[in-house]
């Protein structure tokens, strides 16, 4: 199962063509920051997955499971993509205060991650988003580097997120 964390960027609608592209070859599902879900609603998500989506970390319909917990552990990959500049620092820093930081940090050390930045170029360039990538790869992520091209707010920089199809791309070459 590949679990999908979709976060607040204006890029969180191409994460659409990725589920609908990968719910064709194996499950998916999906974890919505709240942000995200400002972007892209979790119905859109949930339609193309036919999975639940998760928002909420205290949205228990099971009392014997942590979904937190049991979705990481039934994952064999795990990305997130558009990742915000606030998420990359929330899990780089041991921040577990929603559902996908908290799903994120709880991953088994056997799951595969990769971890797609989307932001604008002043916040990408910062030294504080390059250290928190940097800790990032080094908890076993593999960044899929951003694009440069004209960004949401009307800068032309590196920043945009990859193309969907090199996102695939690097999903096919570790899950396996």
């Amino acid at each position: 199962m590949i679990l999908l964390g979709v976060t607040g960027s204006i890029s969180a609608y191409k994460a659409c063509d990725i589920v609908s592209t990968l719910k064709k070859e194996t499950e998916i599902n999906v974890i919505m920051t709240k942000s995200a879900t400002k972007f892209v609603t979790p119905l859109t998500f949930q339609v193309l997955s036919n999975n639940k989506v998760y928002t909420d970390t205290f949205d228990e319909h099971i009392p014997s499971q942590i979904n937190h917990i049991e979705l990481g552990k039934k994952a064999k990959l795990f990305i997130i993509a558009p990742a915000s500049a606030n998420t990359i620092a929330k899990i780089a820093n041991g921040l577990a205060d929603d559902m996908l930081s908290s799903t994120a940090l709880a991953l088994p050390k056997h799951v595969k991650k990769l971890i797609a930045p989307s932001m604008n170029m002043e916040m990408f360039l910062n030294s504080i988003t390059k250290k928190n990538l940097k800790s990032l790869e080094e908890q076993g992520y593999k960044i899929i580097q951003p694009q440069k091209k004209l960004l949401a707010c009307g800068d032309f920089g590196i920043g945009a997120l990859a193309e969907v199809e090199d996102i695939l791309d690097e999903i096919k070459s570790v899950y396996k």
